[in-house]
């Protein structure tokens, strides 16, 4: 019994330093006495009140807080402090990402003091006893970047642990036996964090969604979308809101807009497209001037502010693109039906309107409501034969109908001259600077099974460019029309800045391990030997890895009211009006739209400003469960390819291995330093590259190498490979 008493005694030996300085810090302008400090830590017997009254003395005598009044006392704000963006790495250590500092802030494991990847968080800053570098401490966690983690339940009588999936996610989170949510023992499980009490090594959760046995294909998908916070269903009452929206085309409507049903319209998507959400028309005016019509679906037109259906569309803000589905914005009712510009019906559209010659050149333009109707639906594929035989026949190969049939001669006529213009468009786009990024794209066969039975690679053709080329003028023409305006109108611009010098620099250095040079002196001449540099590339085993490098080179283009233009594109003006199906951005810019054609006042550019900083946060993550899904997949291929040898590209050299990207299907695993059985071997980060202590052979970047599969392991999706050795041996 004595021993028990001496626990429940046990906040007279306990030190409250840490828990005094987090109230402080919560409100460095306020001053605490100890009773509200006690209050605040639920401290009610007398000897732990006495603590916090020792505590408070010993932490003005190091300087740490000062009394301000009698018994009253605040934060020393001290100049050592700072607040930044933390990044955890797999190995339990992190790097601080901070305004007041150049360099990134290292911070060591002991030191993360409960800060988890993404937290904004405060630390203390000191210098590195080693290297002079600066090193910091976690003092508080000011906003933690997620709460719910994906992972593996384990199951004991009394408790459960959930050991997450990230390498990143380096506590397992405790878990009580009545918050399991009758979830499995080995479950693949989404847990959430309540709480992570000071002194446990742990933070405690419940179970909020059983997603199944890992392995499981479903179960794997649907833990890629949960890690990042995305939903894979609609909530119900979402679902029957929008199977209740009125969806007729009626007169009165139609009498609100301009009428362009009889102008030749058409769509070109990819065969497998569900959603079209923009069609082109093209008509010869009496003068000889061509009319372009880019017409977009007038979400905007069903999607009304207020509702539960905008307001999951908002929290949602893009569609998702996994390899075997897309997780839509929008629910079907107007995703595939409404607001799809299908053929042979009629449909409410936004359009961007223009006049040119033949030299595509700008004689007119105009922007609003129309109601269309779409003549023809076309593959790329189609159009693309099109455009190559000049022929208004369309073979079996690439025909949707899988037969042949003639198209008709004014739409065949209409896509070549488009074709011509988009060019045209192209060309000068590329003379004023932009940069030419048509990266490779990994696409799967699928069986019914959602296996992949086969790789193959996405390339842009003519059709692609034709579509893209327009799209990107009617996003930059309605980025001029509302930017130019004076006074000045809040608006959603999509903004890409210029790149960071220093990621040029180590672009350069890692190039030119291929015999490759980028000219730095200036914008137009970085732009330039850009794309002399990705046209170079083309075909060669190092193509995808440079293609990747110099995207990332990159900064991140995103969404905003202050508008710097767009860098990659080289458009002073330029946002996101052609895609309100699957982007919220699109939806918001055309509801400003019509509000400044009304004459309406300028919008509130604070609002508009948290919601495009919402939207970008939300493509950051669509971005990575969509790389997820293909490295998943990628995994799940070579399960079945585990007896082959592949050539493949080092694409990244670490202190603990070699990347290896399989030339044949693009799939990426390491090669770990501890496999390389025939010496010991180093990483020289200044030659990008391993190299052995005794024969001196070197394994570098880029260079060809064969490889078998050691393990496949899709839970993780991770490929490990075996290094057989080098292609010219």
């Amino acid at each position: 019994m004595a021993r028990k008493k001496k626990k429940r005694r046990s906040p007279k030996t306990k030190n409250f330093s840490n828990s005094i300085l987090t109230i402080l810090k919560s409100d460095k302008s306020k001053s605490f006495n100890y009773k509200q400090i006690a209050a605040k830590l639920g401290v009610i017997d007398a000897s732990g009140r006495n603590q916090i009254i020792k505590n408070l003395q010993r932490l003005k005598a190091k300087q740490e807080i000062e009394e301000v009044g009698r018994g009253k006392f605040k934060i020393v704000v001290s100049s050592d402090y700072h607040t930044g963006i933390i990044e955890v790495n797999s190995r339990q250590t992190g790097y601080v990402i901070c305004d007041d500092f150049d360099e990134d802030i290292f911070i060591a494991s002991n030191n993360l003091n409960r800060a988890l990847d993404g937290d904004e968080v405060e630390l203390y800053v000191f210098k590195r006893r080693k290297r002079g570098k600066l090193e910091g401490e976690i003092t508080q966690i000011i906003k933690r970047a997620k709460s719910e983690f994906v992972g593996v339940i384990q199951i004991n009588k009394n408790f459960a642990f959930v050991i997450p999936d990230s390498n990143k996610m380096y506590a397992d989170v405790f878990v009580p036996i009545n918050k399991t949510k009758r979830a499995e023992d080995g479950d693949k499980v989404l847990v959430k964090i309540e709480e992570w009490p000071e002194k446990a090594d742990s933070p405690i959760g419940k179970v909020i969604d059983v997603l199944g046995k890992p392995g499981e294909h479903d179960t794997e998908i649907h833990s890629i979308l949960a890690e990042y916070g995305l939903p894979y269903e609609f909530p119900h009452k979402v679902e029957q809101y929008a199977n209740n929206i009125d969806t007729s085309i009626t007169d009165r409507e139609i009498k609100k807009r301009r009428d362009m049903r009889e102008v030749l319209t058409f769509t070109i998507d990819p065969k497998d497209a569900k959603d079209f959400d923009d069609a082109l028309s093209f008509q010869v005016l009496e003068n000889g001037n061509y009319e372009v019509g880019i017409h977009i679906a007038d979400v905007s037109h069903y999607l009304k502010e207020g509702t539960i259906l905008d307001d999951e569309a908002y929290e949602r803000a893009t569609s998702v693109y996994l390899v075997d589905r897309v997780v839509p914005m929008l629910p079907e009712i107007l995703s595939n039906n409404a607001c799809s510009l299908r053929p042979h019906e009629e449909k409410y559209t936004f359009s961007a309107i223009f006049e040119m010659n033949d030299k595509a050149e700008m004689k007119g333009q105009w922007f609003g409501r129309t109601v269309t109707y779409s003549d023809a639906r076309f593959a790329y594929e189609e159009a693309q034969e099109v455009i190559e035989t000049k022929s208004n026949k369309i073979s079996k190969d690439v025909s949707l109908t899988n037969k042949a049939y003639t198209v008709d001669r004014p739409i065949a006529k209409a896509i070549i001259k488009l074709n011509d213009l988009a060019k045209i468009l192209r060309k000068k786009r590329m003379q004023s600077g932009a940069i030419s990024f048509d990266k490779v794209e990994v696409k799967f066969l699928l069986d019914n099974e959602n296996n992949p039975t086969s790789v193959f690679f996405k390339t842009s053709k003519e059709a692609n460019k034709l579509i893209e080329e327009f799209m990107l003028l009617a996003n930059k023409k309605v980025a001029e029309f509302i930017g130019k305006q004076s006074p000045k109108k809040t608006f959603i611009y999509r903004i890409h800045d210029e790149p960071n010098d220093e990621k040029l620099a180590d672009l350069q250095n890692i190039i030119s391990k291929f015999g490759y040079k980028l000219n730095l002196k200036d914008r137009k001449s970085i732009s330039n030997s850009l794309n002399t540099l990705l046209k170079d590339v083309v075909g060669k085993k190092e193509q995808n890895l440079i293609d990747t490098l110099a995207i990332r080179s990159m900064s991140k283009a995103e969404y905003s009211v202050h508008n710097i233009g767009h860098y990659g594109l080289a458009f002073d003006y330029y946002s996101h009006f052609t895609s309100p199906i699957r982007r919220y951005p699109d939806v918001m810019a055309h509801r400003l739209l019509q509000h400044y054609l009304d004459r309406g006042k300028s919008a509130n550019e604070e609002r508009y400003e948290e919601r495009c900083n919402h939207s970008s946060k939300m493509e950051y993550l669509a971005t990575k469960a969509e790389r997820d899904s293909i490295k998943y997949m990628q995994v799940k291929f070579m399960q079945d390819h585990k007896d082959e040898e592949f050539v493949g590209v080092i694409s990244g050299v670490t202190d603990w291995g070699i990347y290896v990207e399989i030339i044949k299907n693009k799939c990426e695993g390491m090669v770990r330093i501890r496999d390389i059985k025939d010496d010991h071997y180093t990483f020289d980060q200044q030659q990008y590259a391993l190299v052995g202590e005794v024969s001196k052979n070197i394994y570098q970047l880029g260079e060809e190498v064969i490889v078998k599969v050691k393990q496949a392991d899709l839970v993780n999706k991770h490929l490990d490979f075996i290094l057989l050795g080098k292609v010219h041996e």
